[in-house]
Order: C-alpha cells, then sequence, then structure tokens
C-alpha cells in the first residue's frame, strides 16, 4: 500500500530539488547545502531525511572538524538502485546495468533482428534485464529506470516509433507502455543517434555545449546538442541528415521514397554496392571495413568519397548551428581516418571560416559504448529528476 504521506512530504518540502545537489556524488555537509540553497538547517534535515528514507543518499567519512565534532557528510549512494540501458539496432541489442552515477555494472550484447517486431524484440529485453538482475543478486525493485535507443525516428513524447523505415511493425508501437507493463518503472525511449549524442558527450566533452554527434552506419544520422540541450526538433526528427539530397546522389533510390539522399551513397550498404558496381566482391560495410583495413585501394578511395560525401551536408550543418565538436561514430567509422579525412576536406574548405577556427572533427571516443552510456544517462536524468522522485516515494 503506498505512503502517500510521505510523498507529499517529499513534494512539499522540496526534497527532490535539493537532491539535484547532491547528484554528482560529491559528498557535502547540511552547513555546506544550507549555504548553496540559503535554506535553515532545520529545513536542509528534513528534506534529506525523505531523501534518507528512499535510500538514496547516506552518510560518508566525517568531514575535516575547524573544532569540536566533525561535521558528517552526506553523499548520493550511487548502488542505491539500478538503471537499464538498452541499444536496438537494425541487428544488434545491446543492454547494461548501470548504477547511479552511469557506471556499467554489467551488459549483454547479441544479434537479433529488428524486424521480428516490438513483441519479440522486447519480450527479449525483458529476459535480459531479469538475467543481469539476477546475476547482481538483485531485484526488479532495485530497478528505477529504462532508457531504450531505436533505430528509426522516435516521438519522445509518447516513445512511439514514427513510420521507421527498418522496422516493420514498430510504426505507433508504444513501446514504454509495453515495457512497464512488464517492469513498472520510468521508460525512455528516443533515436538511437539522440542518445548516442548524449552518451558521447557525457564520456568525452562534458564541458561541450555545442555538439554534433554524425552516426555512420546502415544508415546515417546525427544528434544535436546546443546550449547544451538535446535539439529533437518539433516532431522529434532534428538532425535526420541522411535524406538530404546532394549532387553526386542524382538519380540514385533510397529507401524512403526519395533519390539522391546522402544516405543512398555514403553508408554502409552504399559504398558496398557502389564497389560491387567496379568489379569489388564486398557484400556489406563490414566487408569495406576489412578491405581498408587490409589497405585495399579502391575501398579506402570509396570511403575517402563517402567522407567527402557527408562532409557536403555537414558543412552545412556548421554554417547553420556552429558546433565545437563533431564527432563521427557508427560502424563505418571504424574504417578509421579515412573517412574522417573525407570529411575534414569538405568541412574545413566549405564552412565558414570563423565557424571553422576552433571546429574540431573526431571520431568518438566512446565508440560502440556511446548508445549504452546515453541511454542509461537518459533513463537517470529522468528518475532521479524531482517529479520522478514525489513518485517513487509513493510507492516506498
Amino acid at each position: 500500500m503506498s505512503d502517500t504521506t510521505r510523498s507529499s512530504v517529499l513534494g512539499s518540502t522540496g526534497a527532490g530539488e535539493l537532491f539535484q545537489l547532491l547528484r554528482d556524488g560529491l559528498p557535502r555537509t547540511r552547513a555546506e547545502l544550507a549555504t548553496m540553497t540559503g535554506l535553515a538547517r532545520s529545513t536542509i534535515g528534513l528534506r534529506l531525511e525523505s531523501l534518507g528514507d528512499l535510500g538514496l543518499i547516506g552518510p560518508v567519512a566525517d568531514a575535516a572538524s575547524t573544532g569540536g565534532r566533525p561535521p558528517s557528510r552526506i553523499a548520493l549512494i550511487p548502488s542505491a538502485r539500478v538503471v537499464l540501458a538498452a541499444d536496438l539496432g537494425a541487428g544488434h541489442a545491446h543492454f547494461a546495468l548501470t548504477d547511479l552515477m552511469g557506471d556499467e555494472l554489467i551488459s549483454r550484447r547479441e544479434s537479433i533482428d529488428i524486424a521480428d517486431g516490438p513483441d519479440r524484440v522486447l519480450g527479449h529485453l525483458v529476459e535480459q534485464a531479469d538475467t543481469m538482475l539476477a546475476d547482481l543478486g538483485r531485484t526488479r525493485s532495485d530497478l528505477i529506470g529504462i532508457g531504450i535507443g531505436l533505430p528509426g525516428p522516435v516521438q519522445f513524447s509518447t516513445g512511439r516509433p514514427v513510420n521507421p523505415p527498418i522496422m516493420p511493425g514498430w510504426d505507433g508501437f508504444d513501446v514504454p507502455g509495453w515495457v512497464r507493463r512488464h517492469l513498472d518503472v520510468p521508460v525512455l525511449v528516443d533515436n538511437d543517434v539522440n542518445i548516442m549524442a548524449l552518451g558521447e558527450r557525457s564520456h568525452a566533452w562534458p564541458g561541450v555545449d555545442h555538439f554534433l554527434f554524425v552516426k555512420v552506419a546502415t544508415g546515417i544520422g546525427s544528434g544535436i546538442i546546443s546550449g547544451g540541450r538535446l535539439q529533437r526538433g518539433a516532431q522529434g526528427i532534428a538532425g535526420d541528415i541522411g535524406h538530404v539530397q546532394i549532387p553526386r546522389g542524382a538519380g540514385i533510390a533510397c529507401h524512403c521514397g526519395n533519390t539522391g539522399c546522402l544516405e543512398a551513397v555514403a553508408s554502409g550498404p552504399a559504398i558496398a554496392a557502389s564497389l560491387r558496381r567496379a568489379g569489388v566482391d564486398v557484400q556489406n560495410g563490414h566487408d569495406v571495413i576489412d578491405l581498408v583495413r587490409r589497405g585495399d585501394i579502391a575501398a579506402i578511395q570509396a570511403v575517402r568519397q563517402a567522407g567527402r560525401d557527408i562532409g557536403e551536408v555537414l558543412a552545412a550543418c556548421v554554417n547553420l548551428i556552429n558546433p565545437s565538436v563533431i564527432a563521427i561514430g557508427g560502424s563505418m567509422a571504424q574504417a578509421g581516418e579515412h573517412l574522417i579525412a573525407g570529411v575534414r576536406e569538405v568541412v574545413y574548405t566549405r564552412s565558414m571560416p570563423l565557424a571553422t577556427e576552433h571546429l574540431t572533427v573526431v571520431p568518438s571516443r566512446a565508440a560502440d559504448r556511446a548508445a549504452l552510456v546515453g541511454a542509461s544517462m537518459l533513463a537517470i536524468h529522468h528518475a532521479l529528476s524531482p517529479s520522478a522522485l514525489d513518485e517513487l516515494a509513493a510507492t516506498v
């Protein structure tokens, strides 16, 4: 039975707001918290008591004394709860449980077919969640939130995929509702490139407020962070650069129904197709990467050209949103500097000099971990928000 009194106490005392100061994991005394907030120590004490009832904070080693009894310090307990992060791709599923600081505790990576449909794929997600919880000696009651990345457009406000081209059976499916019926915690769903942008920034560029993440794989897309915030746009498809037309794509059909799209000439499958037309025996982007690593000239030139094509679109993006950093990720980024060199060649030539004066174009540092990190952070930011803590308190 829910303790509604506790929920109202948590909300009315503003404990959720106070908790935001403790989310960085740094221990603080009551006096320090009072100074930071301007609140009386007695008020701080009430709010900390509410948070302590949730098990999210606790005392740590005593602070240095200035005379008399050493003051006790309070800090977030990262292991108090766990978060499930899921990166679902066209052919892979990557799952992890993290603590409340986003540090990975356990992970699993498997091959899937996203075209199997939501019931089968999400059913597997629930199974993996239970298996990982058991392996850690935890239970579903320890789970505080779930973050999921999907390989297609997502309406973030509802978590429903919108006309995803490679996800038959997923259009309009209530992903958060389905998952929550099995794992009753908040579920956040977003496009995979958006969560990769969140993960890459958190992992490698936490101080950069104007950031662009570009994924080059089966498809091409970007995640935009401007002013320190992820920009999803009016319908959630901001950053869909893969379907911008480029001159070299004239007449080439794209799976979106148009012709000339960047994705139709510079994605992994498109590079492989161009090499096959030239008589090279390759089936997919992974084969292209293998050839590049072996020094095959035709493959290197094809990847470099794909980089130039991507750079042509990114040059316009640089002039439009003026990022400080562009990180290139996705499976085709494994082709190394050949892809990046092509991007740089065009971006630095075509963009305005002021926009590129301090611009950095680099491979993703988080690499294939970017999506998991981002999914975890997405869930944590929601689960530890003041309103979510009020909801959590109602269940304790």
